[in-house]
């Protein structure tokens, strides 16, 4: 079967909002399924900021959830699932318990706080309008945009010699099959094209010319460091219209993560809470492993979106403006 790229929008009845504060240099991007969607969650690395991350687990008893959030303030953005649920219960979105409707949201932050202002953060009311946005005018875009407001790469030596990065996506439709990613990329590792092994951001020698090594800066002393910048963390949401379980996908959003290591080096650091969600919302019969494999694919896909579609912002380059 031949494979093609689709829009992200085209791949399940999933809607996608944005909203940001380029001011202060963060934002929230939310994903919205008014019926519910299949969800499953696999977090490897050492640092997430999260909300409503066991109701994900397999032995929890809702089989589906009704939005995700992807946001930048570390936990202080935890909030902006308040703003959701305002906007969803609203409109009688969620379980229904009698007196109201219920819905479940959950959520994932990236560490941006030292970006712009370390006081902006993602809250309530960004929540409300980005869901708002997502219902009525969806306006998901790549790039310096929602919770890649803030979004760098490259970070080892501080702030001076990262690049910016921000939100990425990518998806493909192999027969009746459709797989998405939408990728917040936000590592403190170098970032790599996975099918030539070319790195494409990172960390930035001091002239900001050439790329040095993440892992070679690493090497140079076991010494140990508490503290690099507490938390960076690449967010992903893959979604798929094949119909599985929620154990189902967790084990596709762990297969997920081949994507993260074939693109990003160091990854699943202590220092990062790199999250990917994996999401069904479509009632297609397909292999397990097939949808793993090709998401793992579609997730390094999406990552390379989101280095070239990054713009210059808050002193930091991209890729766009860099002959490297």
């Amino acid at each position: 079967m031949d494979m093609k790229e689709i829009s992200v929008y085209d791949v399940a009845p999933v809607f996608i909002g944005q909203a940001e504060d380029l001011q202060g240099g963060t934002g929230c991007t939310v994903f919205i399924s008014p019926d519910g969607m299949r969800a499953g969650l696999d977090v490897r690395g050492g640092g997430p900021a999260s909300r409503e991350s066991q109701v994900l687990s397999p032995l929890a008893s809702a089989q589906v959830i009704h939005g995700i959030v992807l946001a930048g303030g570390s936990a202080f953005g935890l909030g902006a699932a308040d703003g959701v649920m305002r906007y969803l219960e609203e409109r009688g979105i969620g379980f229904d318990v009698g007196v109201t409707h219920v819905p479940l949201v959950s959520q994932a932050d990236l560490f941006d706080l030292m970006v712009a202002d370390s006081k902006a953060r993602p809250d309530a009311d960004m929540g409300y309008a980005a869901a708002k946005n997502a219902m009525e005018a969806p306006n998901y875009k790549d790039g310096n945009y929602g919770a890649g407001t803030g979004c760098t790469v490259g970070k080892i030596a501080g702030m001076e010699t990262c690049m910016k990065t921000g939100m990425g996506s990518y998806a493909i439709q192999l027969g009746d099959l459709k797989v998405g990613a939408v990728v917040a990329l936000n590592a403190l590792g170098d970032v790599y094209d996975w099918k030539n092994g070319r790195k494409i951001a990172g960390l930035l020698a001091p002239d900001r010319k050439s790329f040095r090594s993440t892992a070679d800066v690493l090497n140079e002393s076991i010494k140990v460091i508490k503290n690099r910048f507490a938390d960076n963390t690449t967010l992903a949401v893959l979604i798929t219209n094949a119909k599985f379980d929620k154990a189902a996908l967790c084990k596709i959003a762990g297969m997920c993560h081949d994507g993260y290591a074939r693109s990003i080096r160091p990854v699943h650091t202590s220092f990062d809470g790199d999250s990917i969600y994996a999401v069904s919302a479509g009632e297609l019969e397909a292999d397990q492993e097939v949808v793993g494999s090709i998401a793992a694919d579609v997730i390094s896909e999406a990552i390379i979106k989101a280095v070239m579609s990054a713009e210059d912002a808050y002193g930091l380059p991209s890729r766009s403006s860099l002959e490297l």
